[in-house]
């Protein structure tokens, strides 16, 4: 990552290892993490992860069934990192998909965005347009950003990288294709990045998580696991604090999710905090905080796959 913090440079030890999160040790998603959920990380992703990722681009959605939608809108991206397989990268032959939530281009395509898919347990809409600051900054900004930082990090440290878009332009893709993206990608692990639009009065960051629905039934230990490992190294490297509002300290299963419950990889989904709260506004607003949420993660995904 070519940061020094004190004397240690990031891309030299992990970033999980700045943030004391190192491999094995316990995390916490609320209360202690069960052992059979971490005992579920190895193996838990399917098997076939490689170094180096080819995922075709999935199909431009047809807006009102006649036009394509701009370039950009289900774009998908792996990209072997620098040195990957050497001696000392911490993620080297890792595959990590990352889902920045909404897309910047959903706004103008309302009638595609909203037509219904099917999540696993109901129907959903395809995808929606985020919220925003009451300034008028949108979530699928932030979490782009998030996310194109987290990528170099990740990279930094070996990783391989597939992400569901490559820009804040496009329309989509639409969130069950967001999960085939992960799943085809044969993933060790998927982070979707969000923020929210709750209560004013409501702060902090939370983090869901899938449930059983058959077809995911062998991550959903290993995908709690990796929550906590999110927990800890969001309250650790952030000053966001979890949520007041949502999930049970900081975590809530959800089955309204295609995104994470379509997911055969260990997934979770992230709110990093509320943008309708003016003090989580402020931080979400900064490429200071997104750059600590995105180290932040880093570390989690550093801790849970190692």
């Amino acid at each position: 990552m070519g940061v020094v913090i004190g004397v240690t440079l990031l891309g030299a030890t992990g970033c999980g290892r700045l943030l004391g999160l190192g491999g094995g040790t316990a995390s916490s998603a609320g209360a202690s993490t069960p052992a059979s959920a971490r005992s579920a990380r190895s193996g838990a992703a399917p098997s076939g992860a490689v170094p180096s990722v080819t995922v075709p681009a999935s199909s431009a959605p047809v807006v009102a069934g006649t036009h394509p939608a701009p370039s950009g809108n289900a774009t998908s991206e792996a990209t072997a990192g620098k040195g990957s397989g050497a001696s000392g990268l911490v993620l080297a032959g890792k595959v990590v998909g990352l889902d920045p939530g909404h897309n910047g281009g959903n706004f103008t395509h309302l009638a595609y965005i909203d037509h219904q898919i099917w999540n696993g347990r109901e129907w959903e809409d395809c995808n929606t347009t985020g919220t925003s600051t009451d300034g008028g900054y949108t979530e699928a900004l932030f979490n782009f950003r998030v996310a194109s930082y987290l990528r170099a990090d990740l990279l930094a440290d070996g990783a391989s990288v597939v992400m569901t878009r490559t820009s804040d332009s496009g329309v989509g893709p639409c969130v069950d294709e967001r999960a085939a993206i992960i799943n085809h990608a044969h993933a060790n692990v998927g982070i979707a990045i969000h923020a929210d639009g709750a209560a004013p009065g409501g702060r902090g960051f939370a983090i869901l998580v899938p449930v059983a629905d058959g077809p995911n039934d062998q991550v959903i230990s290993s995908s709690l696991a990796f929550a906590g490992d999110v927990r800890t190294a969001m309250l650790t490297g952030t000053p966001m604090p979890v949520s007041n509002y949502d999930g049970v300290d900081g975590v809530q299963p959800r089955d309204d999710l295609a995104g994470l419950n379509l997911a055969q990889v260990p997934m979770a989904l992230i709110e990093v905090g509320n943008m309708r709260n003016a003090t989580d506004a402020a931080l979400e607003t900064s490429p200071t905080f997104q750059q600590e949420v995105a180290k932040a993660l880093c570390a989690a995904i550093v801790a849970f796959l190692t």
